[in-house]
């Protein structure tokens, strides 16, 4: 009796702790399948939520581009140096006579800023054509054909513009925008995209017999062709940095726009007086960086290499010389010919300078009565 009651609470303990063994198993296995499952959830939202979240980032931003350079093109315009008999020289009957270029509206009172090939020199007349189909007759108050910039005049009040932005910022990489008129009516405000190549670029330029180069130029890959020259190269942005002007034909895919920081204090003043009386220093000179190719012997070299002096220089009266370097201007220095521009076009006629010049070993600073540009 005694050994079935035994045998009997050996049973019942037995069954206890399988009943419990099994509990705990069944517990521990229906939460790890929760957490896994309650995790899976959670991820799967998650990548759900993100996923549609950068959708919609990359919708917008490519929306906010298509937006911006639509705004940029109502600003851009036809230039053209023959008088057509159309009312527009995007007329398709005329479009084969005219040789058509580009230009930008950079003023809500009538400035057009292009290349100076492209509208002619100072005082010269051209043709322009707005976004509308008008055509206005343009006259060029100012011009550099060294720079191959100019800005036209037109008669027209609330025209839309674009906005000129800082060329000195611009980074190698950047996404970059060129709108043009390549052919003629038919590829009007042509837009192509490309990245800046490359900064402060120079360039041989061969034409009637003469060699010339221009400096601090912008390379880019966006694609620029004939008709293009004097429009705009923007940024994502929507800011102007740079106006198209150049490209090698021998080449394919390198284009080059000049930065628009030199001529941002002329287009200002024009703005603010409708005048601008061109401050006159008449010296050129290579880039910082061209120094040590010339003079092996500098150390860390500042300030740009004076390789021209003109003859009706204000620095002619000096001891100035070709070979100097032009460190800085009123204590701010000088890098490349851009910055020099940039610092003299927001001067005055009659303003006094200081130059910084250095010799070998020698510095010296010199008092400079800017000119007038004849």
């Amino acid at each position: 009796m005694r050994k079935k009651k035994s045998f009997f609470k050996k049973m019942i303990f037995f069954l206890i702790s399988a009943i419990t063994i099994l509990g705990i198993a069944y517990y521990l296995y229906y939460t790890y399948q929760t957490i896994d499952l309650s995790s899976e959830y959670k991820t799967s939202k998650l990548n759900t939520t993100v996923s549609k979240q950068t959708t919609e980032v990359v919708t917008e931003t490519s929306s906010n581009i298509v937006e911006v350079l639509e705004n940029v093109s109502k600003c851009v315009v036809g230039i053209s140096k023959i008088k057509t008999h159309s009312n527009s020289i995007f007329s398709n009957n005329s479009a084969t006579e005219l040789g058509m270029g580009t230009g930008i509206v950079v003023s809500s009172n009538g400035y057009i800023l292009s290349n100076c090939h492209v509208t002619g020199e100072k005082l010269s007349t051209c043709y322009v054509t707005l976004e509308n189909g008008y055509t206005y007759d343009g006259t060029v108050v100012w011009s550099d054909s060294e720079m191959d910039l100019s800005i036209t005049k037109i008669n027209a009040n609330n025209l839309e513009y674009a906005t000129i932005g800082d060329s000195s910022k611009a980074k190698p990489g950047e996404t970059v925008y060129a709108i043009g008129n390549p052919i003629g009516y038919e590829f009007r405000r042509t837009i192509t995209s490309g990245i800046i190549s490359a900064l402060n670029r120079t360039i041989k330029i061969e034409e009637n017999g003469t060699t010339s180069y221009m400096t601090d130029l912008i390379q880019t890959d966006a694609s620029i062709n004939q008709g293009n020259s004097g429009g705009p190269l923007i940024l994502s942005t929507g800011e102007i940095i740079g106006i198209n002007s150049v490209k090698i034909t021998t080449a394919e895919g390198i284009g080059f726009a000049i930065p628009v920081n030199a001529v941002k204090p002329i287009i200002e003043k024009f703005i603010s007086t409708n005048s601008f009386d061109e401050p006159y220093l008449g010296i050129y000179a290579y880039d910082q960086e061209v120094i040590p190719y010339i003079l092996p012997s500098a150390n860390n070299p500042e300030g740009i290499y004076i390789v021209h002096i003109n003859k009706d220089s204000p620095v002619k009266s000096t001891e100035i010389q070709v070979g100097d370097i032009l460190k800085s201007i009123d204590g701010k220095t000088i890098s490349n010919m851009i910055e020099l521009r940039e610092y003299i076009y927001s001067k005055n006629v009659g303003d006094t300078i200081t130059l910084e010049i250095t010799r070998g070993y020698v510095t010296r600073n010199y008092q400079i009565v800017l000119g007038r540009k004849k």
